[in-house]
């Protein structure tokens, strides 16, 4: 049989291999067998050109029967831009700015693209014949371009992280550390359910830091940007509600950052195959790590940051358009009508305020104080204290975050 990979057993065998392949599921009336075994034909061929994380695939186009693909060693990528040390008046082989590009975004060129690049980076692209041609059906596309980048490296240039850190991890015992990185992880499933149930959408990612995680929407734009701000805090109130009703050390105290930046995204070697999840490392990354060093227990710090916004933008223009911390946050308390109906620990949500925090000014409103924080090696970056309290039907309302009073007199210098 022509499909005999597909038979019971065999399916179970591509949905461990190739784990987004699960999405052909709901178009089983538009794709047919044959263009399910082409697919899984091409993940095996691609695996066969990753060679255990040995290469890094960069682009594909489709031609005739197959497709054309572009491999270079996974560390090519930075020589490429790098100038050659044995003659450092030499120019650099190409742009880093040309590699960023073709590291983000689709992965899909034209011909005509596929070959200027490959003369550009002087290598050479390969063809993998299928079984059949490719249908050009959008999730058919969709797939491969998932394909491809789960062998490569991805370039964002504005992904929103939370980080999520437990305050006195490392003094705690392994079993206590265990627990407390178990109940942070529920917090983050529950947070998502309650999402789930009035249908805003967040496609969550996760990655260890140690003491915590990193937390990232899958999903780009600013809307996937402002879930995952209100995902932060429903996170951080479950943990609340589990803190006032644990005796024990099972359920940990937190600290969060959230800012937006840079990043890069790849998927680990483990064993023989690519990780099922990304990785996320870049600039938004490290200034969360340097943020979260300076928090307080029980403290939310918000970059100072600008998020691009040129993508929500359809006049087809190249204007670049951001939003800075404090627009975002105005934006987000708009937004929070979307949680409206929501229930924390059985209790109905009335009302929910997030704002950065400041000084009493006259007539009673307040400003917004931007923080100077040094970190350890000396470089000093801006952030914001922000607030978040949930007000509930009867019970009392949940109050997250440090009071702007407490920063007086600490290394949190107000900036000029």
């Amino acid at each position: 049989m022509e499909f005999d990979d597909l038979s019971q057993s065999g399916i179970r065998r591509v949905a461990n291999y190739s784990p987004y392949l699960d999405q052909l599921a709901g178009f089983a009336n538009d794709m047919g067998l044959r263009q399910r075994s082409n697919l899984v034909h091409l993940e095996r061929c691609l695996n066969s050109e990753w060679r255990l994380g040995q290469n890094s695939i960069l682009s594909w186009c489709p031609l005739d029967d197959g497709i054309l693909i572009l491999v270079v060693p996974h560390y090519a990528i930075a020589e490429y831009t790098a100038t050659p040390s044995s003659d450092p008046t030499q120019p650099q082989k190409v742009s880093a700015r040309f590699i960023t590009e073709l590291i983000s975004g689709e992965r899909q060129l034209t011909l005509s693209q596929m070959q200027k690049v490959a003369r550009l980076l002087r290598i050479e692209s390969k063809f993998i014949t299928l079984r059949q041609p490719l249908s050009a059906h959008p999730v058919e596309t969709q797939i491969i371009e998932k394909m491809i980048r789960r062998y490569g490296i991805n370039y964002v240039a504005s992904r929103a992280v939370t980080l999520f850190d437990i305050v006195g991890f490392s003094l705690l015992a392994p079993f206590e550390q265990m627990t407390q990185l178990n109940s942070l992880a529920y917090s983050l499933n529950s947070a998502h359910a309650k999402m789930l149930e009035l249908d805003v959408d967040i496609n969550f990612a996760r990655s260890s830091s140690g003491d915590g995680f990193y937390i990232w929407n899958r999903d780009h734009g600013i809307d996937a940007n402002v879930n995952l701000y209100h995902f932060m805090h429903l996170v951080l109130a479950d943990n609340a509600i589990a803190r006032s009703k644990s005796v024990a050390k099972a359920v940990p105290r937190l600290r969060a950052c959230f800012h937006v930046g840079s990043c890069y995204e790849f998927h680990q070697a483990e064993g023989l195959n690519p990780t099922i999840h990304d990785f996320i490392v870049g600039d938004v990354t490290i200034e969360l790590a340097r943020m979260i060093e300076a928090a307080f227990p029980g403290q939310i710090l918000v970059g100072d940051f600008m998020a691009d916004l040129s993508d929500q933008i359809s006049d087809n223009t190249d204007s670049q358009v951001n939003l800075d911390a404090v627009r975002f946050l105005q934006l987000a308390q708009k937004n929070i009508a979307k949680l409206s109906g929501l229930e924390i620990s059985g209790e109905r949500v009335t009302a929910i305020k997030c704002y950065l925090t400041g000084e009493q000014l006259e007539g009673g409103e307040f400003n917004i104080r931007r923080l100077h924080i040094k970190d350890k090696h000396g470089l000093t970056r801006t952030a914001y204290n922000a607030k978040i309290n949930i007000y509930r039907d009867t019970a009392q309302p949940i109050l997250l975050g440090i009071e702007d009073r407490k920063l007086a007199g600490t290394h949190m210098r107000p900036a000029p």
